[in-house]
């Protein structure tokens, strides 16, 4: 498990436990180095990354603290999720996504998928692809723009951080897999640039029952 998916399930499962809530102050970078393991750079690395994806709140000389929406997702997404719970929820909720999305999305927002989509094909490394592909996923979501909707895609997000997942993500990925991942991502986007709401929605369903497949051993 990598630095940040320790420290994703340490703030999930302290939410869940009630140990930490919303404006939570986290442990000190030493703390943390101390906690899990890890160099201090990969602790300001991970952090960075959190900041980004709004988990966490950074204030000069006071501290990192927890946002409110983090807490909330967290204790939504119950620790003893499966993988096969998450795939089903995945199903039934990111294909409708994509077709919404390409009805919806901005100009700006495909750029930022489009950029997602590169930065992830430039990824040899699992931790960098795995990375660029929740942001993907997630930029997808969000050019719906429908605010409830990105709430349950951020509680469906949550179980993908616990430690089950990532996992099981390491153990079924390999150069030829994120490879096959990142051509059927191209096709969800060109769906998307295209403004073809069924083709979107077909490519997404594709994917995801091919990474079931992968994650699951259905075959």
């Amino acid at each position: 498990m990598s630095v940040e998916q320790s420290l994703r399930s340490l703030l999930a499962e302290g939410a869940q436990d009630g140990s930490f809530g919303p404006g939570s102050k986290l442990p000190t970078e030493r703390a943390l180095v101390e906690r899990l393991a890890a160099p201090r750079s990969a602790i300001r690395r991970a952090l960075e990354i959190l900041e980004r994806d709004g988990v966490v709140v950074r204030h000069v000389g006071r501290g990192t603290f927890l946002t409110e929406a983090a807490v909330e997702a967290a204790r939504a997404a119950p620790a003893d999720t499966s993988p096969a719970e998450i795939m089903q929820v995945r199903l039934v909720l990111e294909p409708p996504v994509a077709a919404l999305a390409a009805r919806v999305a901005t100009q700006a927002d495909l750029e930022r998928i489009s950029q997602c989509l590169e930065r992830g094909g430039d990824s040899d490394e699992f931790e960098a692809f795995e990375r660029w592909d929740g942001k993907l996923h997630r930029a997808i979501a969000e050019a719906a723009h429908n605010g409830l909707l990105m709430n349950m895609f951020d509680v469906m997000n949550t179980a993908r951080q616990l430690p089950v997942w990532g996992s099981l993500k390491r153990r079924t990925s390999s150069t030829e897999r994120r490879r096959c991942y990142h051509a059927e991502h191209t096709t969800i986007v060109d769906a998307l640039r295209d403004r073809d709401p069924d083709g979107a929605q077909a490519a997404m369903r594709r994917h995801l029952e091919n990474v079931a497949d992968n994650l699951l051993g259905r075959h």
